[in-house]
C-alpha cells in the first residue's frame, strides 16, 4: 500500500508536496519521495524512512518548480530498498517520473515483453518500474518531437491494455505536465481537486481526499476507473476516459482499516461507513447474544475506534478508552518477523488495569489478520484483570491474500485460512469470538454511494475481480511474502544494496 500526490502550482509546489505526503504517512511508513520540475530540469530527492527524516531544509531548498509528484510507500511483497523507493525516473521520451499505489498481477510478463520486444532494462524488483517502462513505450511509438493531450490519453489507452491488476497512478513529463489514471476496476483510491490563486487555478490529485482538503483545494471529484487527468505546466486541465469497459471495484479495505476516516473515497465517508460497521456488528450481536454480559466496550486502536464507538451505543454498553498506544511504532502486520512484531505489539500498546479489572470486555479491532496482535492485547486484558475477554472484528474473516496492492502476509500466515471461528477463538484464547458478515460490510460501504453495489472483498472471499489472478500466480506471491524468506533477504541487504540484483 502507497500513497502518491501530484500538483501543477503557479509556485513553488515542494512545501505543498511535503505536506501532502505527511497526510498520507499512513499508507506507507517504508520510504517517501519527491520529484519536482522546473523548465527542463527535475529535482529528486527519495529515500527510507518517514518523511520528516527523508525530507529535510536542504533538500526542500533545491526540490525547484512549480509542479512535482510525491510518494510514500509500504513494500507490496519481500522486504524494503532504498532503491526501489519511488517516485521512479526513464530518460526516454522526454524525461518521465511516476508513482504508483497497487500491484500489477501481470508483472513478471511484462517484464519479458519489456525486455524482448520493446528492449528496455528494469534494475529494480518494482513492479512500478515496469508501468513506468510501459508508458514510457507507448508514448515513444507516438513518435512526435511535441506531444499534446490527445498523445498522452493514446499512451495510458495503451497501458490499460497491456496492465492487470490495480494501479493508481500519477506520472510526470518533464516540461509537458503531470498526468494521473486509474486501472479499469477502480481498486485503489485517486482523486483530484483544485483550488483558486488569483485569477488561476493550481491543480492536486492524491489517493485520498484528506491530503487536498487540508491544503484548501476544492474537491472536484474522484478520478473514475479507467480515466485519466492531464494538466499541463502552464495550467491548462484535460480529462478522458481511456477504456470502452469500466466498473468500480474499490478495495474495501481501505474502509475497513488504510485509509484516514476524515477521506472521502469514491463519494463514501470513510467515517461513516465505520459508523455503520459498528452498528450492524453490534445488531449481530444482539441477534447471537440478545442476553450478553457485556460490561465495557474497549477498542483496539485507532482505527477501530469509530466503529467501536457506534457498536458501544447500539448495544447501550459503556465505551471506555482501555489501550494506550504508543504513536510512533509502525503498523505491525506489514512487520516483516514475526519476533520482530510480537515485540513491536507490547511496545505499541499498554493496558489500563482500571477499565479491564473485574469486567467482562469486548474488544474492537478493525479486522484480525495474523492474530499477533489481537492474541497478545487478549492476553494484556486477562493480565490487568479481565474476568472475560470477548473480542469482535469489524471486518470479516481474513481468508486469503490481497494482491492488488496490500502486503498481506503469507496465506499459511493467515489466522483465519482454513479455521472456523471455534478454532480461531482457541488460537487466540478468547472467552467468546464474533466477526462481521461480509454482506453487513458491504452493506456498511455502498450506503455511502448508492452507486457502488460492488467491491474487492477478495482478502474476504477470494473472489479477484480483475480476473488474472491464478494457483500459479498466488503460488508465487506466497513464496515471496513468508516470514522465513522476508528475514532471509533482510540478511543479504548491505548498505542498501540487493545482493541478488548485484550478482
Amino acid at each position: 500500500m502507497c500513497g502518491i500526490i501530484g500538483i501543477v502550482g503557479k509556485a513553488g509546489v515542494n512545501q505543498a508536496l511535503y505536506d501532502g505526503l505527511t497526510v498520507l504517512q499512513h499508507r506507507g511508513q517504508d520510504a517517501a519521495g519527491i520529484m519536482t520540475c522546473k523548465g527542463r530540469h527535475l529535482y529528486l530527492r527519495k529515500d527510507n524512512g518517514l518523511v520528516r527524516d527523508v525530507f529535510h531544509t536542504r533538500h526542500m531548498i533545491q526540490l525547484l518548480g512549480n509542479m512535482g509528484i510525491g510518494h510514500v510507500r509500504y513494500p507490496t511483497a519481500g522486504t524494503s530498498s532504498s532503491a526501489e523507493a519511488q517516485p521512479f525516473y526513464v530518460n526516454s521520451p522526454y524525461g518521465i517520473t511516476l508513482a504508483h499505489n497497487g500491484n500489477l498481477t501481470n508483472a513478471e510478463s511484462l517484464k519479458r515483453d519489456l525486455f524482448r520486444e520493446d528492449l528496455r532494462h528494469i534494475n529494480t524488483n518494482s513492479d512500478s518500474e515496469i508501468l513506468l517502462n510501459i508508458f514510457a513505450h507507448e508514448l515513444q511509438l507516438i513518435g512526435k518531437p511535441k506531444i499534446n493531450e490527445k498523445d498522452v490519453f493514446t499512451a495510458v489507452a495503451g497501458v490499460h491494455k497491456r496492465c492487470q491488476g490495480a494501479y493508481a497512478v500519477v506520472a510526470m513529463i518533464t516540461g509537458y505536465g503531470i498526468v494521473a489514471f486509474r486501472d479499469p476496476h477502480g481498486i485503489r483510491p485517486l482523486i483530484f481537486g483544485k483550488r483558486k490563486v488569483g485569477k488561476d487555478f493550481e491543480y492536486s490529485v492524491a489517493s485520498e481526499s484528506a491530503a487536498l482538503s487540508v491544503q484548501g483545494f476544492e474537491i472536484i471529484r474522484d478520478v473514475a476507473p479507467g480515466e485519466a487527468i492531464y494538466i499541463t505546466v502552464d495550467g491548462k486541465f484535460h480529462i478522458r476516459q481511456c477504456v470502452k469497459k469500466s466498473k468500480t471495484y474499490p478495495c474495501i479495505f481501505e474502509y475497513v482499516y488504510f485509509a484516514r476516516p476524515d477521506s472521502i473515497i469514491d463519494g463514501i465517508s470513510v467515517y461513516k461507513a465505520r459508523l455503520r460497521m459498528g452498528k450492524l456488528l453490534a445488531k449481530k450481536i444482539k441477534q447471537l447474544r440478545p442476553n450478553h454480559d457485556i460490561d465495557v466496550v474497549i477498542p483496539i486502536p485507532d482505527t477501530s475506534r469509530t466503529s467501536a464507538l457506534e457498536l458501544a451505543k447500539e448495544l447501550k454498553v459503556k465505551y471506555r478508552e482501555g489501550l494506550v498506544k504508543n504513536r510512533y511504532i509502525p503498523r505491525t502486520f506489514i512487520m516483516p518477523g514475526q519476533s520482530m512484531r510480537k515485540k513491536s505489539v507490547r511496545q505499541k500498546l499498554n493496558a489500563i488495569e482500571l477499565e479491564f479489572k473485574g469486567k467482562n470486555v469486548l474488544l474492537v479491532d478493525d479486522s484480525i489478520v495474523r492474530g499477533t496482535t489481537s492474541k497478545q492485547i487478549i492476553q494484556m486484558a486477562r493480565e490487568a484483570g479481565a474476568n472475560k475477554v470477548y473480542f469482535a472484528s469489524a471486518a470479516p474473516p481474513v481468508r486469503y491474500p490481497n494482491v492488488y496492492g496490500i502486503d498481506m502476509p503469507s496465506v499459511k500466515e493467515l489466522l483465519a485460512h482454513q479455521h472456523n471461528d471455534e478454532e480461531i477463538s482457541k488460537k487466540l484464547d478468547v472467552d467468546w469470538l464474533v466477526y462481521q458478515d461480509l454482506e453487513d460490510l458491504i452493506k456498511a460501504a455502498s450506503k455511502g454511494n448508492l452507486g457502488i453495489k460492488t467491491f474487492d472483498t477478495s482478502c474476504f472471499n477470494g473472489d479477484y475481480v480483475t480476473g488474472s489472478v491464478d494457483n500459479a500466480y498466488l503460488n508465487r506471491i506466497e513464496s515471496q511474502r513468508a516470514d522465513n524468506v522476508k528475514q532471509s533477504q533482510n540478511k543479504e541487504r548491505i548498505g542498501g544494496i540487493d545482493l541478488h540484483n548485484a550478482i
